[in-house]
Protein backbone atom coordinates (compact mmCIF):
# COMPACT_ATOMS: atom_id res chain seq x y z
CA UNK A 1 0.00 0.00 0.00
CA UNK A 2 2.76 2.62 0.64
CA UNK A 3 4.49 1.95 -2.42
CA UNK A 4 1.67 3.00 -4.63
CA UNK A 5 0.92 6.10 -2.32
CA UNK A 6 4.73 6.59 -3.29
CA UNK A 7 3.91 6.51 -6.92
CA UNK A 8 0.25 8.56 -6.54
CA UNK A 9 2.72 11.39 -4.58
CA UNK A 10 5.58 10.90 -7.32
CA UNK A 11 2.96 11.71 -10.34
CA UNK A 12 0.89 14.54 -8.23
CA UNK A 13 4.98 15.67 -7.44
CA UNK A 14 5.13 15.82 -11.24
CA UNK A 15 1.78 17.51 -12.71
CA UNK A 16 2.89 19.95 -10.33
CA UNK A 17 6.28 20.85 -11.38
CA UNK A 18 4.45 21.26 -15.13
CA UNK A 19 1.99 23.35 -13.38
CA UNK A 20 5.14 25.50 -12.19
CA UNK A 21 6.57 25.51 -15.53
CA UNK A 22 3.64 26.54 -17.22
CA UNK A 23 2.91 29.19 -14.80
CA UNK A 24 6.69 30.33 -13.39
CA UNK A 25 8.39 30.03 -17.00
CA UNK A 26 5.63 29.93 -20.08
CA UNK A 27 3.21 32.23 -18.52
CA UNK A 28 2.68 34.15 -21.25
CA UNK A 29 3.66 31.52 -24.82
CA UNK A 30 0.55 30.85 -26.79
CA UNK A 31 0.14 27.14 -26.00
CA UNK A 32 0.15 28.27 -22.31
CA UNK A 33 -2.27 30.90 -22.34
CA UNK A 34 -4.72 28.47 -24.38
CA UNK A 35 -3.92 26.06 -21.92
CA UNK A 36 -5.08 28.36 -19.22
CA UNK A 37 -7.95 30.46 -21.75
CA UNK A 38 -5.93 33.90 -21.30
CA UNK A 39 -5.33 36.55 -24.17
CA UNK A 40 -1.80 37.84 -24.35
CA UNK A 41 -2.74 41.01 -22.36
CA UNK A 42 -4.30 38.64 -19.54
CA UNK A 43 -0.88 36.80 -19.50
CA UNK A 44 1.22 40.31 -19.49
CA UNK A 45 -0.97 41.92 -16.54
CA UNK A 46 -0.87 38.71 -14.78
CA UNK A 47 2.84 37.45 -14.85
CA UNK A 48 3.99 38.27 -11.70
CA UNK A 49 0.83 36.48 -10.07
CA UNK A 50 1.32 33.41 -11.90
CA UNK A 51 4.77 33.67 -11.55
CA UNK A 52 4.60 33.14 -7.84
CA UNK A 53 1.70 30.95 -7.77
CA UNK A 54 3.91 28.61 -10.05
CA UNK A 55 6.42 28.45 -7.24
CA UNK A 56 3.86 27.54 -4.67
CA UNK A 57 3.23 24.60 -7.03
CA UNK A 58 6.77 23.91 -6.60
CA UNK A 59 7.12 23.67 -3.07
CA UNK A 60 4.28 21.52 -2.90
CA UNK A 61 5.69 19.00 -4.85
CA UNK A 62 9.26 19.54 -3.29
CA UNK A 63 7.55 18.57 0.16
CA UNK A 64 6.00 15.57 -1.86
CA UNK A 65 9.13 14.42 -3.13
CA UNK A 66 10.85 14.91 0.54
CA UNK A 67 8.13 12.66 1.79
CA UNK A 68 8.78 10.17 -0.72
CA UNK A 69 12.77 10.29 -0.37
CA UNK A 70 12.31 10.01 3.59
CA UNK A 71 10.05 7.21 3.45
CA UNK A 72 11.76 4.74 0.79
CA UNK A 73 14.73 5.65 3.07
CA UNK A 74 12.75 3.38 5.44
CA UNK A 75 11.48 6.53 7.85
CA UNK A 76 7.92 6.16 7.64
CA UNK A 77 6.07 8.49 9.55
CA UNK A 78 8.18 11.34 8.80
CA UNK A 79 7.66 10.73 5.00
CA UNK A 80 4.01 10.12 5.96
CA UNK A 81 3.82 13.03 7.47
CA UNK A 82 5.49 15.40 4.34
CA UNK A 83 3.08 13.52 1.45
CA UNK A 84 0.55 14.24 4.03
CA UNK A 85 1.10 17.96 3.68
CA UNK A 86 2.30 18.41 0.22
CA UNK A 87 -0.75 16.18 -1.07
CA UNK A 88 -3.07 17.59 1.17
CA UNK A 89 -2.44 21.36 0.07
CA UNK A 90 -2.43 20.07 -3.62
CA UNK A 91 -5.35 18.56 -2.88
CA UNK A 92 -7.27 21.75 -0.75
CA UNK A 93 -5.95 23.99 -3.94
CA UNK A 94 -7.50 21.46 -6.07
CA UNK A 95 -11.19 21.45 -4.14
CA UNK A 96 -10.81 25.43 -3.64
CA UNK A 97 -10.60 25.46 -7.36
CA UNK A 98 -13.48 23.61 -8.14
CA UNK A 99 -15.45 25.29 -5.98
CA UNK A 100 -14.90 28.72 -6.30
CA UNK A 101 -14.51 28.00 -10.28
CA UNK A 102 -16.82 25.36 -11.35
CA UNK A 103 -16.30 26.30 -15.17
CA UNK A 104 -12.76 24.69 -13.77
CA UNK A 105 -14.04 21.57 -12.78
CA UNK A 106 -11.64 20.01 -15.49
CA UNK A 107 -8.76 21.46 -14.57
CA UNK A 108 -9.38 21.49 -10.86
CA UNK A 109 -10.28 17.56 -11.15
CA UNK A 110 -7.26 16.86 -12.67
CA UNK A 111 -4.86 19.02 -10.23
CA UNK A 112 -6.66 16.66 -7.38
CA UNK A 113 -6.86 13.22 -8.36
CA UNK A 114 -3.55 12.40 -8.19
CA UNK A 115 -2.93 13.99 -4.77
CA UNK A 116 -6.66 12.48 -3.31
CA UNK A 117 -5.27 8.91 -4.27
CA UNK A 118 -2.35 9.32 -2.93
CA UNK A 119 -3.24 11.06 0.60
CA UNK A 120 -5.86 7.94 0.58
CA UNK A 121 -3.56 5.63 0.12
CA UNK A 122 -0.98 6.91 2.81
CA UNK A 123 -4.01 6.88 5.18
CA UNK A 124 -4.79 3.55 4.51
CA UNK A 125 -1.14 2.24 4.74
CA UNK A 126 -1.03 4.16 8.10
CA UNK A 127 -3.39 2.37 9.84
CA UNK A 128 -2.63 -1.14 8.70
Amino acid sequence: MLTAALVLAGLAALLHIYIFVLESVRWTDPATRKTFGTTAEEASATKEMAFNQGFYNLFLALMAVAGIIAAAAGHHGVGAALILAGCGSMLAAGLVLLISSPSKARAALTQLTFPLIAVVLVLVSLAV
